[in-house]
């Protein structure tokens, strides 16, 4: 049986091309999980299995594995770092306990650096930083170190510094134990020997020795006694205090290394085991969170983070969030792609099921006698959208198949269909995000279909306050319909949502049509009337109405608050609003005037702009419906060396002039395709 307190569950989180794979692939070379270490260049990581990744390059699911290290078991998650996969970070640092940020030595805090690292906040995951990639050229330890305690409002504390520079980086010194680790191969095996710190760095190591003891010093007051009184603690002590102001996260400890060199990466993982901490163990009947899904084509795996309690294969459970009774297959164990079968999983676990009809990424299961429904995860609304359809009619069916097991996967990819012209539509968080999906729908499902260009997923709100009394009366015969519904409305702050208030006095509206009020008015929100986009960050009150005793019923007030909404709506002085990404592109200092120029062409508004070594990084805010295409304009611009990362960041309003040509364009499709 696993000790729960020697079991470590943590992710790693970086921005894109930090080395979240290459350290991951060395976690499991050194931990001997593999006796092999894959390469992202070459294409066979263990990690990166998809063929779109290995192809690309890049993470795209979030991979999951389990070592060993020191008598102790970590479960790892290997996160993408491209903002299109935002939701597998969202949902793998929902369960984790801890996590590894890693930061480029070169390039430091970046834009999606700040996007994780929110998401751990969010989720009050402790963290610990890795400095990688200290031997490429303009690498600067301090730099990044000052970014995060900055830009990122960490206590950042280094507990590694590096030992010497660009292709002469070859150790570090431990400040804990105070010594260098000096990273070297005997007959083919790396190793690592500890040896005195070098003459040249006896001074700044002592510097940052002193400044580590006086930081944890101010989270503990054993500690800070020693400190005062000009005694040197041991490193079992800072050791302790540190783990103690860590898992607080009080203090982020910051280390470094070169992960691709294989330095610096075994003092990370007694970095995990010393400063990371063991899942918080709850005794009672069963409770897991379901977090993430994934089906190929002979199954369904349904990945869980176990909370309380045993978890037993061929055992039925509750999944509370749906009250529905669910059999465990099977359970496995997941080494990437690779299923390791499993009798039951403990509390403080994670793994995966199979037979799981109906449990959905975010649901809850449970002991069937005690339910308990834990808290879900947030995902964030698509920005992007394109229509599909089938090439042929064969491929009619397999492409509903296709796109119902791909959403069922991803809680921010939406298919919906759109009535009016008759296509169906597939959302998501960009390009690269919906590319891949269509990328997967062939090769995994076999489905060969034409797809739209991109559209931007626009809102519509309201700019002001307006009322409106609408009655509904039909006799058509017997009995008829009838409701009277008097509604006000108000604009809310971006990013409120929808209010529904009932300020209804005394009965003029039943109690029991009201929910059917509400329900009419989200309806009618769901496509708004002055361009067909959803409506968003609204108030709307029910203040009055009238009913009749035969001829009133849910329906009639459900169709009466449905158009008297739209009425309202007209009044309210409607206008659009657009998604505005956070835009981040670096590039050589010669390329800098074109590439501003651009940006301000595509209503771009500037920021900042930096130094980054040897570069220049702007960042601007822009709306999303113009930077389509903007891979190829970049390059084009750069001669093909500026690179560029965007991440949604708000909705805002767009320029009446260019809302009326949007609101026209789409009006000319739609009639269009109806004729």
């Amino acid at each position: 049986m696993i000790d729960q307190t020697k079991i470590r569950n943590i992710g790693i989180i970086a921005h894109i091309d930090s080395g979240k794979t290459t350290t991951s692939e060395r976690i499991l070379y050194f931990t001997g999980r593999v006796h092999k270490i894959g390469n992202v260049d070459d294409g066979n990581t263990t990690l990166d299995w998809m063929e779109q990744e290995r192809e690309r390059g890049i993470t795209i699911t979030a991979a999951a594995t389990a070592v060993e290290w020191k008598g102790h078991r970590i479960n790892l998650i290997d996160t993408p770092g491209h903002v299109d996969f935002t939701v597998e970070v969202e949902r793998s640092l929902r369960v984790l306990d801890g996590a590894v940020a890693l930061f480029c030595g070169v390039a430091g805090v970046e834009p999606q650096s700040m996007t994780v690292w929110r998401q751990a906040e969010k989720y009050e995951v402790p963290v610990i930083a890795f400095v990688n990639k200290m031997d490429r050229t303009g690498a600067d330890f301090f730099m990044v170190v000052d970014k995060i305690q900055n830009e990122l409002g960490s206590n950042a504390v280094p507990i590694t510094l590096p030992v010497g520079k660009q292709d002469q980086f070859n150790g570090v010194v431990d400040l804990v134990k105070n010594c260098e680790l000096f990273f070297t191969e005997k007959n083919g095996v790396p190793v690592v020997e500890e040896r005195p710190i070098p003459e040249s760095m006896v001074e700044e190591s002592a510097k940052w020795r002193k400044f580590l003891i006086e930081k944890v010093s101010e989270t503990d007051e054993g500690l800070l006694e020693k400190f005062m009184e000009g005694k040197d603690p041991s490193p079992d002590e800072i050791r302790a205090a540190l783990r103690k102001a860590s898992l607080s996260r009080a203090i982020c400890p910051i280390m470094c290394g070169s992960a691709a060199r294989n330095i610096g990466v075994q003092s990370l993982l007694d970095g995990v085991l010393d400063y990371l901490p063991a899942p918080k163990i709850e005794e009672g009947p069963l409770a897991a969170l379901a977090f993430k899904i994934f089906s190929d084509r002979h199954n369904k795996l349904t990945y869980v983070r176990v909370y309380k309690g045993t978890l037993n294969s061929g055992s039925y459970v509750l999944n509370s969030t749906r009250n529905t009774r669910e059999r465990v297959g099977r359970l496995v164990e997941m080494h990437a792609n690779k299923p390791i079968t499993r009798e039951y999983l403990k509390a403080g676990e994670i793994g995966a099921v199979i037979g799981f009809d109906k449990t959905l990424t975010g649901d809850t299961v449970c002991d069937e006698d005690h339910p308990v429904v834990l808290e879900a995860i947030e995902f964030p609304a698509p920005v992007i959208s394109v229509s599909i359809q089938p090439e042929t009619r064969g491929d009619r069916d397999k492409l509903s198949l296709g796109l119902a097991k791909l959403a069922e996967e991803d809680p921010t990819f939406v298919v919906s269909f759109d009535h009016e012209t008759e296509e169906t539509i597939m959302s998501g968080m960009g390009e690269l995000h919906l590319e891949i999906l269509v990328d997967r729908l062939k090769r995994e499902h076999g489905v060969s279909a034409k797809v739209g260009r991109p559209q931007v997923a626009y809102r519509e709100t309201a700019t002001m306050q307006a009322e409106v009394d609408h009655k509904l009366q039909r006799q058509t015969g017997g009995k008829g319909d009838f409701a009277r519904v008097c509604l006000t409305c108000e604009p809310l702050p971006p990013g409120t949502g929808f209010e529904f208030v009932n300020d209804v006095k005394g009965g003029n509206v039943p109690k029991e049509y009201v929910p059917a009020v509400e329900k009419g008015i989200i309806e009618a929100m769901s496509k708004g009337v002055y361009a067909g986009f959803p409506i968003v960050d609204l108030r709307v009150s029910l203040v009055d109405g009238d009913y009749h005793d035969v001829d009133s019923s849910e329906r009639a007030f459900n169709t009466c608050a449905s158009m008297a909404f739209k009425d309202l709506f007209r009044k309210a002085n409607p206008t659009l609003l657009e998604p505005v990404m956070s835009v981040s592109v670096v590039t050589p200092g010669e390329y800098l005037g074109s590439v501003n120029g651009d940006l301000a062409a595509r209503r771009g508004r500037i920021e900042a702009m930096d130094k980054k070594g040897v570069n220049h990084e702007i960042r601007a805010f822009v709306p999303l419906g113009s930077m389509f295409g903007y891979s190829t304009q970049v390059r084009t611009l750069s001669s093909g060396k500026a690179t560029f990362s965007m991440t949604f960041d708000h909705y805002e309003p767009v320029p009446f002039s260019l809302a009326e040509d949007i609101v026209a364009s789409r009006a000319k499709i739609l009639a269009g395709r109806r004729f």
